[in-house]
C-alpha cells in the first residue's frame, strides 16, 4: 500500500459502555466494572485514560452510557484529565457504531490516528503497550487497520484468535492478518498455542479515521450516513454530547470485528506481550492479582483457615472462611456470590436469572451515585424506607415533588439549605424538616463540606420514578 503521512498525534477512543455482568455482584448496570478500582486504587477507566495521557496522545474521546456520564466525568477529573468529548449513546449498539462516531468527530484530522481502547482492560507492561502502538501507527500511515494481538499465555477458550500472516514490508513488528478465528474448543486452543502463529484478539485497534469510515461504509451501507446524521443532530448538554436518539436507533448493532476487521483487505496485527487481561470474570481477576502463600487473593476484612487457590472479596462485613479450595466468594452489602473457580464464567447466567425474576440486585448497589452525590438505602419496609443521603459541596438536587410519598429529613453532618414550598430553610446538625406529599422541595449544599442527611420516606409507593422535576442543574427536568 502507498505510504501516507505519518500521524503526529494518537487520539484515544475509549469505549465505556459495558456492564461487566460476570463480575457481579460488584459490577452492576448502574455501576459497571470499569468504574471500580479492581487492581489498584484507581478505577479501570482511570487506569486506561492515564495510560494514554503522554505527549504523543491527544485528549481522549469517551463513548459511554447516559446513566454513567457524571461518574465518567468525575473520575477523569479526579486524575486530572479532560476529555476532548464525552459522547452519550442513547442505547448500546455495539462497538462498530461507537468507534465510527469517534472517527466522524475526527474525520478532518489528517494528522491523527485513532486508538480504540475498551475502558475495562488491565495492562501491566505499559512500555510494551507504547511500543506496540508505535508499530501500529506506522502501519496505519500506510492505510492498514491494525488489531493488537495478545500473546497467549495458555489455551484460552474464552477469546477469539487472530492467525498471523506474512510480515508487512518495512514495518517492524506488524503482520498481515491471515484470518480471524471464533472462540475455539479446548483441543483447538491447545493446537493454536502449539502452533505459535496465533494471538488472542484483545479488542484494541488503531487506524486513520478516514480509512475506518471508508471500510465501514463499504461493508455496512448506510450506517455511516445514519451516524453522521445522529452526530449532526446531537445536543451539547454541559460537558456531554447527546447523540440523536431516533437516528442512532436506526443503526445496526454490530461489533467492529464483524463489521470491518473480518471484511477488509487492509487488516494487520501487532502481536504484543504486555501483561493484558480483559478481567472478564472473577477467575481472570484471581489470575492476575498478587497471591499469598496459599495462592489466595483476599480483599477486604477476611480471615481464613485451610483455604487455597481462592478469591475472597469482602465489603463492609467480616468474611471468615475455612476448608475452601478453588472457590470465589464476593460479598457486598446486599448480595453474596459463591462459585467454584472453574464456573466463574457462569455468573452471567445468575445475572440473567435476576433479570428474569424481576429483581433489582443486578441494577445497582445499595449506594447509588448521582451527579450531586449519592444515597444509600438503609432499611425498606411496608410503606416506609430509610436512606442516608450525601450531597457534595456546592451541589443540589432538583426542585421536585412526589405524588405518593412524604419525606422527613434530619441533618446528621454539615448544613442543609432546603426549599420547602415557598420557604427557604437553613438546617444544621440534628435539625429536621418534613416534606408533605405533593409539596415542591429541594435539598442543597452551599458549603464547602459534604452534607449528610437521614431521609425517612413514608407512603403508598416509594419507587425512584415517583419524582416530578421542575428545575434541575443536571438537565433531567
Amino acid at each position: 500500500m502507498a505510504a501516507e503521512q505519518r500521524p503526529r498525534l494518537i487520539r484515544p477512543i475509549i469505549l465505556s459502555g459495558g456492564s461487566g455482568t460476570r463480575l457481579w455482584p460488584l459490577s452492576r448496570s448502574l455501576f459497571p466494572k470499569q468504574l471500580h478500582p479492581l487492581v489498584s486504587e484507581k478505577s479501570l477507566l482511570q487506569e486506561t485514560a492515564l495510560r494514554v495521557s503522554g505527549p504523543e496522545f491527544a485528549a481522549p474521546i469517551v463513548i459511554c452510557n447516559e446513566e454513567h456520564r457524571f461518574m465518567v466525568a468525575e473520575q477523569l477529573r479526579e486524575v486530572g484529565l479532560e476529555a476532548e468529548a464525552i459522547v452519550l449513546e442513547p442505547e448500546g449498539r455495539n462497538t462498530a457504531p461507537a468507534v465510527a462516531i469517534g472517527a466522524l468527530m475526527r474525520e478532518d484530522a489528517a494528522d491523527e490516528a485513532l486508538l480504540v481502547l475498551p475502558s475495562d482492560h488491565v495492562i501491566r507492561d505499559n512500555g510494551a503497550f507504547v511500543m506496540a502502538v508505535n508499530a501500529a501507527v506506522a502501519a496505519a500511515a500506510s492505510g492498514y487497520l491494525v488489531a493488537f494481538g495478545i500473546s497467549p499465555t495458555g489455551p484460552e477458550t474464552g477469546y477469539g484468535y487472530i492467525k498471523r500472516g506474512a510480515p508487512l514490508d518495512g514495518i517492524e513488528g506488524c503482520y498481515a492478518i491471515d484470518r480471524f478465528v471464533e472462540k475455539p474448543d479446548a483441543d483447538t486452543a491447545k493446537k493454536y498455542l502449539e502452533d505459535g502463529g496465533y494471538d488472542w484478539n484483545g479488542g484494541m485497534f488503531l487506524f486513520a479515521p478516514g480509512t475506518y469510515l471508508a471500510e465501514l461504509d463499504r461493508t455496512q451501507p448506510g450506517m455511516v450516513a445514519f451516524l453522521r446524521e445522529a452526530l449532526a443532530k446531537a445536543v451539547t448538554d454541559f460537558d456531554f454530547i447527546r447523540l440523536d436518539r431516533d437516528t442512532f436507533g436506526k443503526v445496526t448493532s454490530i461489533s467492529i470485528d464483524y463489521a470491518v476487521m473480518e471484511q477488509t483487505e487492509q487488516a494487520a496485527v501487532v502481536p504484543v506481550d504486555m501483561g493484558w487481561s480483559d478481567v472478564g470474570a472473577w477467575d481472570a481477576l484471581w489470575a492476575i492479582e498478587n497471591k499469598d502463600a496459599q495462592q489466595n487473593v483476599l480483599v477486604g476484612d477476611v480471615i481464613t483457615e485451610d483455604v487455597r487457590n481462592t478469591y475472597i472479596r469482602g465489603g463492609s462485613k467480616l468474611i471468615a472462611a475455612a476448608g475452601l479450595e478453588n472457590i470465589v466468594v464476593v460479598a457486598t452489602d446486599d448480595a453474596v456470590l459463591v462459585s467454584s473457580m472453574d464456573k466463574a464464567q457462569s455468573v452471567k447466567n445468575l445475572v440473567d436469572k435476576l433479570k428474569s425474576d424481576g429483581r433489582a440486585e443486578h441494577v445497582s448497589h445499595t449506594r447509588v451515585y448521582r451527579p450531586w452525590g449519592w444515597y444509600q438505602s438503609l432499611e425498606v419496609g411496608d410503606r416506609y424506607q430509610v436512606k442516608l443521603i450525601e450531597v457534595s459541596p456546592g451541589a443540589k438536587l432538583s426542585l421536585q415533588s412526589h405524588r405518593h410519598r412524604a419525606e422527613h429529613w434530619v441533618v446528621v453532618e454539615g448544613q442543609a439549605t432546603v426549599t420547602r414550598g415557598d420557604e427557604c430553610l437553613t438546617l444544621n446538625e440534628n435539625e429536621s424538616t418534613y416534606i408533605p406529599i405533593g409539596m415542591k422541595h429541594r435539598l442543597e449544599n452551599v458549603t464547602e463540606k459534604p452534607l449528610q442527611i437521614i431521609e425517612v420516606q413514608s407512603g403508598s409507593y416509594l419507587g425512584e420514578d415517583d419524582i416530578e422535576r421542575f428545575d434541575d442543574t443536571y438537565g433531567r427536568s
